[in-house]
Order: C-alpha cells, then structure tokens, then sequence
C-alpha cells in the first residue's frame, strides 16, 4: 500500500473529526502524518478513527500529538496512553480526559514498563484461577497499589515491570500472589503485628524485619506446597542480584521448620531488629496490618452470625430426619465439635454432631476454614447453633437495599456489579461500563401453573417420557473387548484380516452403555417491553413445560430474566437459581415474569457466564430467550454496536466453556444471529406459540 498524500489523510480526519462543525484545522497535522512510514500512518489513523466513536476532541489531541510521539515512543505504550484517556474520558468526564492526553511525556518514561511489563488486565484471569486452586480462604484478586493483602482479597499494580522480560514479569506476579496468599494460609495475621513492634525503639523498623522474617518461613512452606514456583522465585531474586544475608541464614534455618510459625518469627524479632534493615525481596509485596484489621474487624462478627445460624439450620433438619421420634430428647444438649487437619499443605475440617460426622454444605466449610485462618482453630462459642432471632438479618448479609429505591438515589451504583462492554469502533473494552442489580421476579401465587399444565396436558406427558428416555438413553459401544452381543462389522473385518495374514483384534463385541449426564443449563429470559402480550405468555408456559420435564432428568439449571434501560441501570431478574428446588415460590416468580424496559444483552450473557463457571459440571449451556435483537434507549447500543458486543460476550462465554444457544422469534434474525451465534447456534420460530412443542427437540440437541 502506498504512502497516503496529506490531501487524503486531510480528507480522513476532517470526516471522522467533523471538522466542518468543530472548525479545526486538520491540514498541518495531516501534512505531518503523510510525512511518515506507511505501517506508522495506518498506526495512526486507525487510532484516530477508532476514537472518535468515542469522543472527537480525544481524538483530535491524540492526531495532533501522536507524529511527534510515534518515533519515540512504542506503539503499546501509544496504545495504552490513548485507551487510558478512553477510560478516563468513560468515568471522569473530557476535562480529566484531556488531562491523560497531556502527560503523553509520563507515559514515554513508562517505556520499558510498558513494553515488557504486565498488566494487571492481562493476568488477572489466569492469576484468578491459580488463587481458586489453592487451600484456604477464597481470595479476590484487585487492582492496587502497593501490592498486599487484607486478607479478603489480593491487591496487585496495575504494571510490573521489574524485568526486561514479560515471561519473568508473569512469573514475579504469579510469585507475589503466592506469597501474600501464604500469609493468610500460614497465620501470618494470627499475631497482632503492631502490638508486637510497638515496644521497640523503632517500630517501623521492627515490624519491616518482622516482614522479612515471615518472607523467609513462607517462602519456605511455599518450597513444600509449590516447588515448581519456588524454584522461579529464587531465579528471579538471582537475576536481580537478591541473596540472603549471611547474618540471617540462622533465622531461614530456624523458619524452614514445618512446624515454625509465625510466634517463632516473633521470638526472632528482637536478634533481627540488631541487624541492619532488610532489603526486600522482588515479590515480597508490602504488609498493612491496618487493612487486615479492618477487613478482620468486618468480617468477625458476621462470620460468626452466618456459621451459628447455618449450624442452627443444620441442626434442625438433622433433628427433622432422626426417626423414630422418641429417640430424640429435646432437654438432651446436642454440640458440634470440627476436627481440624492442616497437614501438608491440605486443610481439612471434619463437623460432627454427638459424634457423629456431618456433612456440611459448601458454604459451611468455607466459613469454617475462614474461622480457623483467623484464629488457628475454632473457638467454641462459633459451634453453638443459633436460634430463631439470635440475630439481625442485617449481620447476616440477607437483606440489602431495595433495587427499585437504590436506582432513584444519587448513590445508585452503590453496591452493584459492574461489567465492562466491547465497543467496536474504539475496538477495546469499556472498562465497568455497565452497573448492574440482581433482582427477584415478584412471585404472583395464582392459577397460572396448573392452568397450563391443563392446557397443554398432553405435550406434558410426551414432554415428560422424551425427558426420560434423555435420562435413560443408553449408548451402543462398538469394538469392544468385552460385551454383550458380537460386533459383525468388527468380526467381518477381523476375519479378513486373518486371511490376509495379519493379527486377528479382539475387539469383536458391542455392548452398551447407560450415558451419565453432568450438565448445567441457564436461561436467559428476555423481559423487555417488546415481549408485552402473547410473547410473554408463551415465554412463561415453556418455561413451566421445562421446568416441568427439566425435574425428570435431573440436569441442574437455573432461570433469569434480563432488561434495563441504558448502561446505569442493567437488570437480571432471579427465577430460579441453581441452587434452588423447583417450588411453589419459583413457579409463582415464573407466573409474576413481565415485560420491563429495553434488551441490553452484553452484561446478561457475562454474569450468567461467571455464574456458569461457579457451577461443577462436564457441559455448560446458556440459552437464550428472546423476541428481537440487543437494543437500549436512545442509547449507542442500538445498531451495530449492539449486536457485536453481544457477539463478543458469547466469545468470551466459548472461551470459559460455556456453549451458548438462542431461541428467537425475530423473522429478520438472519441477518444477524448467524454473525453473533454461528450457523448451528440458534433457532427461529415463526411464532412463539411453537416453542412449548419445540422445548424437548431443542434441549436434546442443546445437550446430547
């Protein structure tokens, strides 16, 4: 491709900058850009274009500045200044934007952070999933500076940049979350760090080499825990010329202990605090006790509430079960006891009831292993069952702000979920772009259940035998070593080999096979106003039908609805959560379905994907309900932009191994679907009224 001449850029940047309107004068930066590189050109005005979707004035500041800049200064970190001002522009408004436009020179100080450093951005998924297989506390992973824990979640820099190699940049992050994970798994914060330096002369001091001291026994149990990592942390730290002084290879030996911990760091302090300041470690982040005792502070209270009350509730049905009645003495004290085993890295907590184990849901074990981290057993008053208004629903974390209310206030993200959006032209994600609520669907306890269980009572029973044959289907293995009948295509073969000369198999059997099923399903309900009428009706029986034929398979599945109006005020709708029976509430709430406000997809499509990914099982499905195509109010989502940040939600949802399906009634829908589905991702219904005959047709081939 040819250079452009500056007659042609001028013409480029007067359109896409509306300089008509804006009078400004593009010509002398036009003649700067037609003065360089093809590849630099293109560079350019790809930039320009893309963010003037966003706003003009953004991208007339980065044309005007971008030819005296992109000789000086890498094309990522142009990037990353001129997608900074989006963000900037996406939160705070022009005027802060403007001012990221003008620190053009901090960022081409940044160059070799940003060339071979990582973003937070980049790793954060992948260091999010390292944090969920390790024992211990659940830990989220945020953005923050400097890095360090609180011990609920895990705080790293936005950039690290420490090598001149983006491997080894990963590696230290991966090394920092490991270390700071430490410190919650091996009692790091079991002692009151600030109470123990305050008696020295210089607890500043005091509590840096008590740092270091807890640097080295952690180090040590994440040799045992993770070998493969220890060995690139001690690489890193020789790469940068990081040894251990001679004078603290005693305490490292002392601490290398498996039974050290941190009161044997404590004992140490006082040698320590004579030696002179310990330099720190590449990835040995910094320690707030302050932030751990205000997160401890939050947390201790409520988790003793949510673990007596969940006890209690425990305790109640297991009370429920005993048979026969007599058996059970209501003056007879009933306890828990929990043994702890921390052994090898593994942390195990065994409930029992008056001897006897219990088997506690998910949540229980994780209150008690959050308990434990805290104080290094369970204290006995956290045993002891709640009873009914032993406490306020408010500690409990059950109750919160009224979404209806919260959304009329000035403080209306307070409190929400925040999802980011593709935006196509700037070909980058809007960061937290959109706010968005969980609700509940009103229940309305009437007739509507039953009335369409008689309506369609015999699609119910033919419904109910499909289903239960999918459950009970059986599979034909051929070429079997063992089975239960001779596979004659298999024989045929075999005895023509033989008389060829060539080895006889003796996989010559067929024998069949009971499939066991481990799927998840969610569905996602259109609930705009442009389902008001028979649409919604119909929504609403195919979801009693599933429900009802959906209970004889015994696949999990869970049911949102989904609308909003506008970015600020992104809704999803519960109507059945996985981890909820199929009951008289959810087909009341599936009766109380109505149409709302407008169909933003994007944000539905992400949290139900998160949610997904939160649920054990082999095959994922999110399916989609809906009458149209992603839209909003007077808003930039209608049109294109919709459709592909819809398009690179369902991406994103392929990528988790979530397989995505849309049911749609939208007769124009071809000209889209397959852009945003695929050709075998969707089906269209020339009227709504067929999807309750079309239900088991289309879930078998969701799932087979």
């Amino acid at each position: 491709m040819p250079c452009r001449t500056a007659t042609e850029i001028t013409e480029l940047l007067e359109g896409w900058l509306e300089a008509d309107f804006s009078f400004r004068k593009v010509g002398p930066t036009a003649e700067k850009i037609a003065a360089l590189s093809v590849s630099d050109q293109e560079f350019i005005l790809d930039w320009v274009k893309r963010v003037a979707s966003s706003n003009l004035e953004v991208a007339w500041q980065f044309a005007r500045r971008a030819p005296d800049l992109i000789g000086t200064m890498d094309r990522r970190l142009m990037e990353a200044w001129v997608l900074g001002a989006c963000d900037v522009y996406d939160r705070q408004g022009l005027r802060h934007a403007l001012v990221v436009m003008e620190e053009a020179d901090h960022f081409a100080e940044r160059q070799l952070e940003m060339t071979a450093g990582v973003l937070f951005e980049d790793v954060a998924g992948v260091l999010g999933n390292f944090l969920r297989g390790l024992s211990g506390r659940r830990l989220a992973l945020e953005q923050g500076k400097p890095p360090h824990t609180d011990t609920e979640k895990i705080f790293l820099p936005g950039v690290l940049a420490r090598f001149p190699d983006p491997e080894d940049n990963f590696k230290l992050a991966k090394a920092m979350v490991a270390l700071l994970w430490a410190q919650t798994r091996f009692g790091t914060f079991r002692a009151d760090l600030p109470a123990a330096c305050a008696g020295f002369p210089d607890p500043a001091l005091a509590l840096g080499q008590l740092h270091a001291l807890e640097t080295l026994r952690l180090s040590a149990c994440i040799a045992r825990e993770l070998p493969g990592l220890h060995r690139d942390m001690e690489r890193l730290k020789g790469q940068l010329g990081e040894t251990l002084p001679a004078a603290w290879e005693g305490f490292a030996r002392r601490l290398a202990d498996p039974e050290a911990s941190v009161e044997d760091s404590l004992i140490l302090l006082g040698d320590a605090c004579r030696l002179p300041p310990f330099a720190p470690w590449c990835y040995q982040a910094a320690l707030r006790p302050e932030a751990v005792a205000a997160a401890f502070a939050a947390r201790q209270e409520k988790e003793k509430a949510r673990l007596r009350v969940k006890l209690g509730d425990l305790l109640e049905e297991h009370n429920r079960l005993r048979t026969p009645e007599g058996e059970t003495d209501p003056d007879k004290p009933q306890g828990y006891d929990v043994e702890v085993r921390d052994e090898e890295g593994r942390l195990d907590l065994e409930l029992t009831l008056d001897g006897l184990p219990v088997a506690p849901p998910e949540d229980v074990k994780q209150l008690l292993a959050s308990v434990y981290l805290d104080f290094g057993e369970i204290p006995p008053e956290y045993l002891v069952p709640a009873g009914e208004g032993d406490y306020d629903p408010r500690l409990l974390g059950d109750t919160g702000k009224d979404p209806d209310a919260v959304w009329q206030g000035t403080y209306h993200e307070e409190g929400a979920r925040f999802y980011s959006e593709w935006d196509m032209g700037r070909q980058h994600y809007r960061k937290n772009w959109c706010v968005m609520r969980e609700k509940d669907v009103t229940p309305v306890f009437d007739d509507f259940h039953r009335q369409t269980l008689d309506k369609h009572a015999g699609l119910v029973k033919h419904l109910r035998h499909a289903f239960e044959a999918m459950r009970d289907e059986n599979r034909l293995l051929k070429r079997q070593v063992h089975g239960d009948d001779v596979d004659i295509d298999a024989l045929v073969e075999a005895l023509a080999d033989a008389r060829d000369g060539s080895e006889m198999s003796d996989r010559l059997f067929v024998r069949m096979h009971r499939a066991e099923r481990n799927i998840a399903v969610a569905f996602m309900v259109d609930m705009s106003g442009s389902t008001k009428g028979w649409i919604n009706e119909a929504e609403r029986e195919a979801l009693v039908l599933l429900c009802e034929a959906l209970e004889r398979l015994g696949d999990r599945y869970a049911i949102y609805g989904f609308s909003g109006i506008t970015r600020k005020r992104c809704e999803l709708f519960r109507i059945k959560t996985f981890d909820e029976p199929y009951n008289a509430e959810v087909k009341a709430r599936i009766s109380g379905i109505r149409p709302q406000e407008y169909t933003r997809m994007g944000f539905a499509i992400r949290h139900l994907t998160d949610l997904l990914k939160g649920v054990e099982a082999r095959t994922k499905v999110l399916v989609t309900l809906s009458d149209g195509r992603p839209d909003d109010y007077f808003d930039v989502y209608r049109g294109q932009y919709g459709i592909e940040d819809t398009r690179m939600a369902l991406l994103e949802a392929r990528r988790a191994g979530v397989h995505p399906f849309c049911i749609t009634i939208d007769r124009d829908a071809r000209d889209y679907l397959p852009h945003m589905y695929g050709a075998a991702r969707y089906i269209i219904l020339d009227d709504v009224k067929d999807l309750p005959f079309k239900v088991s047709d289309i879930y078998r081939r969701l799932t087979a």
